[in-house]
């Protein structure tokens, strides 16, 4: 038997918040498999449309999660809401650096500040 992993949803007041745990510390093409479309679907649900991912126990990501994200942020875009990201490793911000994303996407310490910033 297959066990389906789902990141947290929680609402931090207006703010859905998408937390990937402990069990999200690689998110390669068979993990992504499993939440890409729960991911796209808590972000097209959030209402208002102001959405933090946080990615504080996640360790490596590729450019498939990149894909994810640039589409969950075009949904919240696209509504008029904002997004941001939060806890990214080291690892993770510099991939989100090299590329550039760090212009688009605002990169927070901890969900608290990255609550903060789209509330």
């Amino acid at each position: 038997m297959v066990s389906t992993l789902t990141p947290d949803v929680h609402k931090c007041g207006d703010v859905t918040v998408i937390a990937f745990g402990a069990q999200f510390e690689t998110l390669d093409e068979f993990t992504l498999d499993q939440v890409r479309d729960f991911v796209l679907e808590a972000a097209k649900a959030a209402n208002p449309p102001r959405v933090v991912i946080d990615l504080s126990h996640t360790k490596f990501f590729g450019s498939s999660f990149i894909e994810v994200l640039f589409r969950v942020w075009n949904r919240v875009n696209g509504a008029g809401g904002k997004f941001a990201l939060a806890g990214l490793t080291s690892y993770c911000r510099e991939v989100l650096e090299v590329t550039h994303l760090d212009k688009l996407w605002p990169m927070l310490p901890n969900e608290a500040e990255a609550v903060a910033a789209v509330a």
